[in-house]
């Protein structure tokens, strides 16, 4: 274990934190939880819903929580959620599985661009990060010749791609969001000690996103932050990633209070909350 040894520097590096720091990166948090919804948004929106934002952003937040436990998780809760809350008003479940993958492409594009921070710590090739931009350009360039074709039924989720609007639109959200969490993961990482770079913040975010595909669960943070900053100073990094994690939780929580608050006012034109 690399953290055999460090444990009392690991603690100090964990309590240096202090709360208006804490209170920042939970805020940046629940402004990526906005803007990724708000993205979402837009492409069920292009599909053919007509699910309110406030509804929406409701289902968002209970499926946020289910991505500490891990990412597909918290998708599967989010449109559940959603097709509980608004089944008239929101397409079916294909299509809202399928509505998610333009952010995801898109996500997965940008990160291929920026995964050249991964070059150095992890010792990929340079010609890598080359391939991966090169396959998701491809894959979003086609996606977008079939979109054009195939309109209904589970292609119905990717209409957002059709329109020069609606794509430049999620580009834009999705840099938001990507900016975010960038700084984000700067913030901690320097506080902590770690003397981190915006680069390694970036890779930071990539090794994230990768290892969140696995059911990881709350050592998330921890574990890709050791991986891709490595064992020199592994206390501050190991603190950081902590941090990282407990900040989203707290985030997401925090997300979903606002929800449970907003269930008590009525939408307009309602008379009783949604349930």
């Amino acid at each position: 274990m690399a953290m055999a040894g460090h444990g009392d520097e690991f603690l100090a590096a964990l309590g240096s934190a202090p709360m208006w720091l804490l209170a920042a990166a939970v805020a940046l948090h629940v402004s990526w939880l906005v803007a990724r919804s708000e993205a979402w948004s837009v492409c069920i929106g292009a599909a053919g819903g007509s699910v309110s934002r406030r509804r929406l952003y409701r289902a968002s937040s209970v499926g946020y929580l289910g991505n500490i436990v891990n990412g597909q998780f918290g998708l599967a809760v989010r449109i559940a959620a959603l097709r509980r809350s608004a089944p008239a008003d929101s397409p079916r479940a294909n299509v809202l599985v399928a509505a998610e993958l333009p952010v995801v492409l898109i996500e997965a594009a940008l990160a291929a661009i920026c995964s050249f921070t991964l070059v150095g710590p992890l010792g990929v090739p340079w010609w890598v990060p080359l391939i991966c931009f090169a396959f998701m350009a491809a894959v979003i360039a086609g996606l977008q010749r079939i979109t054009h074709h195939k309109r209904e039924g589970f292609w119905r989720g990717f209409a957002v791609l059709r329109g020069l609007r609606g794509r430049n639109l999620i580009i834009a959200l999705v840099c938001v969001a990507v900016v975010i969490q960038i700084a984000r993961n700067w913030l901690l990482l320097n506080w902590t000690g770690v003397d981190a770079s915006v680069l390694d913040a970036t890779g930071l975010l990539i090794g994230l996103a990768v290892i969140g595909l696995l059911p990881v669960g709350p050592s998330l943070g921890a574990a890709a932050t050791v991986l891709i900053l490595g064992t020199d100073g592994v206390e501050a990094s190991a603190a950081a990633g902590a941090l990282l994690t407990a900040t989203a939780a707290v985030g997401a929580v925090t997300f979903a209070g606002w929800a449970i608050v907003d269930r008590l006012w009525p939408e307009r034109g309602q008379s009783a909350p949604a349930i």
